[in-house]
């Protein structure tokens, strides 16, 4: 008997192609109930609507565009990608594009996540850029303002779940969402992240659902790979 999906789990599929797309998706069968479609398959021919055929098949679907314009790009952007389906969907965590995304979301279920910092950015490439906070800290400012702005959720890195929670909790959202990418099984090599966890160490910290992909879908078996990483999440 095959393992339960676990929603908590979210496979990215980072994959160049559609077509390679839909056939990791075939081979996972019913042990992944939860995708993440990123910037290089929606921006394929049929990649908006491969994300839209996955929730036909029953999975929950996170489109990952991490928007980022000015406000009324942004909010006709979400009223486009919330009416054409989808469950979770990502901009950048600066208030006129949370609020403006939230405004074109509107009624639908669409969740709107604000990405905070992204999890292959150290504290020496923020400062690279510009930021004299560290990453913990630019973290911290963000999610007070999504947390202000009324948006679902946010995405970090494990290393700033736990406090994400506890703000969350002490604005009276406990069913806010934290969405953590940079999670690698015990062992797997960390590739180009910066800030990462494993699947327990992260669930503990306060995240609500961990975003995998090259673990899985680089592995030579991606079935086994996802059983041992829900084994791990069962140890939180």
């Amino acid at each position: 008997m095959s393992t339960p999906a676990d929603p908590r789990l979210i496979v990215g599929l980072d994959l160049p192609s559609v077509a390679r797309a839909e056939a990791m998706v075939d081979q996972l069968g019913e042990v992944v109930s939860f995708y993440k479609v990123g910037l290089t398959l929606l921006a394929t021919e049929g990649g908006v609507t491969f994300a839209h055929r996955l929730r036909a098949r029953g999975k929950q679907v996170f489109q990952d565009w991490k928007l980022h314009d000015i406000g009324a790009q942004v909010e006709g952007a979400a009223r486009s990608i919330a009416g054409g389906g989808c469950d979770l969907l990502t901009v950048h965590a600066e208030p006129q594009v949370m609020m403006a995304a939230v405004r074109g979301r509107g009624a639908a279920d669409t969740k709107i996540l604000a990405v905070t910092v992204l999890t292959s950015l150290s504290d020496a490439d923020l400062t690279d850029i510009g930021y004299a906070e560290t990453a913990a800290a630019l973290v911290e400012r963000r999610v007070r303002q999504a947390l202000d702005c009324g948006v679902d959720g946010v995405v970090s890195s494990p290393h700033e779940a736990a406090r994400a929670r506890e703000l969350a909790v002490a604005a009276g959202r406990p069913e806010f969402l934290i969405v953590t990418p940079g999670v690698r099984p015990r062992g797997e090599d960390v590739g180009d992240q910066q800030r990462v966890a494993t699947p327990a160490d992260a669930l503990k910290a306060g995240a609500s659902h961990l975003v995998v992909a090259r673990p899985v879908i680089a592995a030579m078996d991606p079935p086994a790979a996802v059983a041992r990483i829900l084994a791990e999440m069962a140890t939180a």
